[in-house]
């Protein structure tokens, strides 16, 4: 699935970000190649959320340098909202406009930022709710629709944009656990396309399956990274070892709940 030969999708150097006293990244190195799907695990308060808003600045590095695209987007002089075109971001709440129908939703952007005709938005709308498997929810209101729907219709909005980078951060650990499932079969349909994504999960299993590699952070640096069935299976950290124990225990009632 990766491709080869080519600049990376994302190269991040040297990545640093304090929030006041605290300091959340300590010297983040990572690169995405195109056609990459990359997952980043790791306890709560490790530092995944912060290092994939860092990377569309969402938040602003205290340090380092990132470059999406081949462009630098901590340069102070980067137009960011010319690379965020670029960039689609399903974050862990679905964020539509609920005073908007689905279809609305995923044709305000195209024809605010992209210039787009209606006819074309919605074209481009309906091509990918059907992707997602909701071309027939067009007409409804997010408040019509369940939260895997909700987070679906995210992904289709995302997608209308043409973006050649996929930003997710923990797409489903807002979902009810019967509702997981959707989601993250069109992540993997995504994958499978050959989509350049970073995925912030605790789902580990989508991990296994569908990341081309997985990136372990603990208090805000990158402890092991490598082919799922290394990092997962036979983790070399005694970190990773002790996080993966405790997730994938099946004993424990919320397998998912200590990986956030």
């Amino acid at each position: 699935m990766t491709a080869t030969g080519t600049a990376p999708v994302v190269r991040i150097a040297d990545l640093h970000k304090s929030f006041g006293e605290r300091e959340v990244l300590r010297g983040i190195d990572l690169e995405v190649a195109a056609g990459e799907v990359v997952c980043v695990i790791g306890p709560s308060g490790s530092g995944k959320s912060t290092l994939l808003r860092c990377v569309n600045l969402l938040e602003q590095p205290t340090g380092g340098r990132i470059e999406v695209l081949g462009v630098e987007v901590t340069d102070p002089d980067v137009d960011i909202d010319r690379v965020r075109t670029h960039v689609g971001m399903v974050f862990q709440q679905f964020n539509l406009f609920s005073h908007r129908t689905v279809l609305e939703n995923c044709t305000v952007a195209q024809r605010r930022v992209l210039g787009r005709s209606k006819d074309e938005a919605e074209k481009v709308a309906l091509e990918n709710l059907d992707r997602v498997g909701l071309a027939d929810r067009a007409q409804s209101h997010p408040s019509q629709l369940s939260g895997g729907q909700q987070q679906r219709v995210a992904i289709a909005r995302a997608l209308s944009m043409g973006p050649a980078l996929m930003l997710f951060d923990e797409p489903t650990s807002a979902l009810d656990p019967e509702l997981v499932g959707d989601v993250l079969g069109v992540m993997r349909d995504l994958a499978e396309g050959g989509m350049t994504m970073l995925v912030v999960t605790h789902e580990m299993a989508f991990a296994r399956e569908v990341g081309d590699r997985v990136v372990f952070m603990d208090d805000g640096v990158i402890v092991e990274q490598g082919p799922p069935a290394q990092v997962i299976g036979t983790p070399q950290e005694e970190r990773t070892r002790t996080f993966l124990q405790r997730v994938l225990d099946p004993t424990h009632t919320h397998p998912g709940a200590t990986a956030r």
